[in-house]
């Protein structure tokens, strides 16, 4: 159990890198294994791609880098009830959305850049229970490009499809941070 008392999304080990992409991203950098994306972050030139329309470069998720193939978990009881492949260049690839209970609220939780298969280990609507294997980070050339990882991502309401804007323009921001709260609030203080 984390800090709050919930199942870690992924098992960190004692010692990990938190990441500082406010002076933008070299995706060949020197970096340890396990490492830390910080939420509400200013990634200048790091989001290239259409989607992104250059604008939104503000980060709105907690990213684990971490080995392909580690496994996410659930950080409480809840239900799988989205999911897709979003498989553009820079997006989520395979994406997994859950409903759980926070503070008495419903809390939604999106889980990206996963592998294929990991859409297909539960039916939608499937319970889960705190610490079940949701699915596995994915490999570069499935998970939207990027090296693995797992984004984690919150809403305060329930999104229509697996997907939800990773990173916001400038003029969005204090919206999204109403909409999509700090994922701290399940993972504890990792940063």
């Amino acid at each position: 159990m984390n800090d709050n008392g919930f199942h870690p999304i992924i098992r960190l080990p004692e010692h990990y890198e938190v990441f500082d992409f406010t002076g933008g991203y070299d995706p060949d950098r020197p970096r340890m294994e396990y490492g830390i994306g910080r939420y509400d972050e200013v990634r200048p030139g790091m989001y290239t791609t259409a989607q992104f329309e250059n604008v939104r470069n503000i980060h709105m998720g907690i990213d684990i880098g971490c080995p392909a193939g580690t496994p996410v978990h659930a950080f409480d009881d809840g239900a799988l009830i989205l999911q897709r492949d979003n498989d553009q260049p820079g997006d989520y690839g395979p994406t997994l959305v859950c409903e759980h209970q926070l503070d008495g609220k419903p809390i939604y939780v999106l889980l990206g850049h996963l592998t294929r298969a990991s859409l297909h280990l539960r039916e939608l609507g499937t319970p889960i229970r705190r610490g079940d294997v949701l699915g596995h980070v994915g490999e570069k050339h499935e998970n939207g490009g990027w090296n693995p990882h797992v984004h984690i991502q919150l809403a305060t309401d329930r999104p229509n499809t697996a997907d939800m804007p990773g990173a916001v323009s400038k003029e969005d921001r204090a919206g999204a941070r109403r909409q999509h709260p700090d994922p701290r609030r399940l993972l504890g203080p990792i940063y």
